[in-house]
């Protein structure tokens, strides 16, 4: 054959680098699904045929078909066609087309996904005398139809823990309590379409679910370059956006701080009409110095601050703040009561409990050194079995990133699926970029044990090695 790859594919193999055909087609497949060009019912060529016109073997075909199966995207049965699964968009609109997604999980030994927190030390005893002080001293009100503001009495203790951990300069009548930083999301995103505000810049990297998440709400998304000093608000500026989703505290997934004079710059670009919505992501988990203040404080009029007790209690626990500018609340509190009418009143007591007995600090303190040790433990490792590796975000947060700046862009995504292979989950960076970039691996170290840290690298260090050029 002459090359030229199927017609709904548009590909010529010839144009494709030595050893990524593979992930090429698997890509390209995925758009032509995303795209509406493969809809849903619609079979896909037989891995012989689509093997002969593309010139390659069939063996890559059907890889290629495996992994597109292993993602959700088709169905494949003994004796009929491989056809595309119903509802399989692999990328909500708006969304840029990702490099590849992320590996499988199934044979996973050791999960070092970022951001995965260490739920097995979530405090149960304290959370259970929180909870039975909540059940003896809730009144008939409290258990009715509330403020879907939040419960007042969670509303007054966040006050004061984001003062005391933050710095921020807030009152009980500031904060929002929301199901997640997702639900903040959604919410400005819902409240800023309807003002007229259809773009928000992005940093990139940056955080894949957040993006999906604004864009599932309708938002185009501008991606803002991050380098070593935080987002380039230069860039920024450039774009034209009204409003950015920052993580200015401690970037994911470079674990970088906004340095001062971005922060400078940053606020002085929000006073000029604009809105900066401020993901204050693991601004807890800082291990080698002090945190810095969240933004919000130096700027109230012009940041929506919010966070969430994710990483420091646990995700199934559902409960997150948002502080938004005086001129948003009225929208936002409209738009958090169509949606859920408030969050659940007994979850909201028994965080409030836990906050004003002191016992939510002393569990981020005792948190706090567990993680370090484990980080610790995952650095020696590294240092050991990787020792020419670039690790960065090492101060704080919950994973590392080894970056990988001499590689091909996008080989990231082939290693990382290396690596599950033999039984160890990580993220890829090029799965959190929306513009190509170097590469990298995330490491995430919170919920491990150092033994099995240590495992883990050993396992992947000889895939990392064998990548090089």
């Amino acid at each position: 054959m002459d090359g030229a790859g199927a017609d709904f594919l548009s590909l010529d193999v010839r144009s494709v680098p030595r050893g990524r055909i593979t992930e090429e087609l698997v890509r390209r497949l995925r758009e032509a699904v995303a795209e509406g060009r493969l809809a849903p019912g619609d079979a896909l060529p037989p891995t012989r045929v689509l093997a002969g016109d593309l010139g390659v073997s069939r063996g890559v075909v059907v890889e290629v078909y495996r992994r597109l199966a292993d993602e959700g995207l088709v169905a494949a049965r003994t004796g009929s066609a491989t056809r595309v699964l119903a509802g399989a968009n692999p990328t909500p609109p708006g969304v840029p087309a990702e490099p590849g997604p992320p590996p499988p999980t199934t044979g996973v030994e050791f999960d070092l996904a970022p951001g995965v927190p260490d739920v097995a030390a979530f405090p149960r005893a304290a959370w259970l005398r929180a909870e039975r002080t909540v059940l003896r001293e809730a009144t008939g009100a409290d258990l009715g139809y509330g403020d879907p503001r939040g419960h007042p009495r969670l509303r007054g203790e966040l006050a004061g823990w984001l003062a005391r951990t933050r710095g921020m300069r807030v009152g009980a009548e500031d904060v929002l309590v929301v199901a997640g930083v997702a639900q903040s999301l959604a919410l400005l995103a819902q409240v800023l379409r309807a003002r007229g505000v259809t773009r928000i810049g992005v940093e990139d990297p940056g955080a894949r679910g957040a993006r999906e998440a604004l864009a599932h709400w309708g938002l185009q998304l501008e991606p803002v370059p991050v380098d070593g000093h935080g987002a380039r608000v230069d860039a920024l500026a450039r774009s034209g956006v009204e409003a950015v989703l920052l993580t200015p505290a401690h970037q994911f997934p470079t674990g970088v701080v906004l340095a001062p004079q971005r922060r400078r710059e940053l606020l002085e670009w929000a006073r000029g009409g604009n809105l900066v919505v401020e993901d204050d992501y693991d601004a807890e988990h800082r291990y080698d110095r002090a945190p810095v203040p969240a933004l919000h404080a130096s700027a109230p009029e012009h940041v929506a601050c919010t966070g969430s007790t994710s990483k420091t209690l646990a995700p199934g626990a559902r409960i997150g703040w948002l502080v938004a500018p005086h001129r948003l609340r009225g929208d936002l509190v409209a738009a958090k009561h169509a949606a859920d009418l408030g969050n659940p009143a007994l979850p909201q007591l028994v965080l409030a409990e836990l906050i004003a007995a002191g016992d939510l600090e002393r569990h981020v303190r005792r948190v706090r050194a567990r993680q370090r040790a484990r980080r610790d433990a995952l650095l020696a490792a590294l240092h050991r079995h990787l020792p020419a590796a670039r690790v960065e975000g090492v101060a704080a947060g919950l994973h590392l990133l080894v970056t990988l700046p001499h590689r091909e862009p996008g080989s990231d995504v082939e290693l990382a699926v290396r690596a599950a292979g033999v039984g160890v989950l990580v993220h890829p960076l090029s799965w959190h970029r929306v513009r190509p970039g170097p590469p990298g691996l995330l490491l995430g170290y919170a919920a491990t044990t150092p033994d099995a840290l240590v495992e883990a690298v050993r396992r992947i260090a000889p895939l990392v090695t064998a990548a090089r050029p």
